[in-house]
């Protein structure tokens, strides 16, 4: 009503009161009536904001890659902010014009300046993988670079939501990750059986093993008995030759006994150990001493008669 104006913001927003050309009153949330023909308003809004963004570009191999993610930043300098782009408001508390919306747009545009550097170092899989690294490195970039710092804005935050490549390479690249996948699952199968494999021929070593100390076993239990034998059969030996020994000493000791006692009838004659013999009476030992006799002295014999009787009586019983 007849150019007189009020104006009340929040806390959150800087105002500026220019009055013919020159700073009237500043600061936050104020509430004051002006005089609009004759006053300039500008209002720039304190709190953090989230500009989203999405944005192409290439990798080191020449991959395309799309880039979202979200930049959170607020206005610490005002006035500096207030000199540089267009934040004045008319009577209905709107913009007067679109440079609100440039400051989002320059914020944007070096965040993928940033972006781009980073991305332009990597390869298509190291880029789909960094997003960490990106977040950091843009950020760092941001709060140093001299055209954001000139607009009075901090970065808060940087969101990396996706990291996509083209659908084309997408898809190769799933497939390639579902042969590598397919590979490692048949390597775990291959070495699965190679375990099996493995344990078996432990396993069946083992048993070799087993048997082998078995028979070796055995073996010296055969060498054992064996041994045991050889010696039974030494001792048996010695024992056989020791007998031997005792049994021709025994009659080598007859021997000696039986020719002392005839020494001394070696030079004896027969007919005189005939005579002293147990059975030396007996009729019929003198009559066959005595045909004997006879017999050696045949050749001084002319003619010998002997009788029936006398013969029957020699020969019978």
């Amino acid at each position: 009503m007849f150019g007189i104006a009020y104006l009340k913001t929040t806390p959150t927003t800087y105002v500026l009161h220019f009055k013919a050309g020159k700073l009237k009153r500043e600061g936050r949330g104020l509430a004051f009536w002006y005089y609009a023909p004759s006053s300039t308003v500008v209002a720039v809004p304190l709190a953090s904001a989230d500009v989203p963004f999405v944005f192409h570009e290439v990798t080191r191999d020449f991959q395309e890659l799309t880039i979202q993610g979200q930049l959170t930043y607020r206005v610490v300098d005002p006035t500096k902010l207030a000199g540089l782009l267009d934040f004045s408001i008319g009577a209905d508390g709107k913009f007067r014009s679109d440079d609100p919306t440039k400051l989002e747009d320059r914020l944007v545009h070096a965040t993928q300046v940033l972006a781009s550097a980073v991305i332009g170092k990597l390869s298509l899989r190291e880029a789909l993988g960094a997003s960490e690294a990106l977040v950091r490195e843009v950020t760092d970039g941001l709060r140093h670079v001299e055209a954001v710092a000139m607009l009075g804005i901090e970065p808060l935050a940087l969101s990396i939501l996706s990291v996509r490549p083209t659908p084309e390479m997408s898809r190769a690249l799933e497939a390639d990750a579902r042969e590598r996948l397919q590979r490692e699952a048949d390597e775990s199968v291959y070495a699965r059986r190679n375990a099996a494999v493995e344990q078996e021929r432990i396993i069946k070593e083992s048993e070799l093993n087993t048997e082998l100390a078995v028979e070796t076993k055995k073996r010296e239990i055969r060498e054992r008995k064996m041994a045991a034998d050889i010696a039974v059969e030494e001792q048996r030996a010695t024992l056989i030759t020791k007998q031997v020994e005792n049994a021709k000493q025994d009659a080598d000791s007859r021997a000696y006994a039986l020719q002392a006692q005839l020494a001394p009838l070696e030079k004896a004659d027969w007919k005189t150990l005939m005579a002293i013999a147990p059975n030396g009476g007996d009729p019929k030992m003198m009559i066959a001493l005595a045909f004997r006799e006879l017999a050696e002295n045949a050749s001084k014999i002319g003619e010998l008669n002997m009788s029936p009787d006398l013969l029957s009586k020699l020969i019978s019983k």
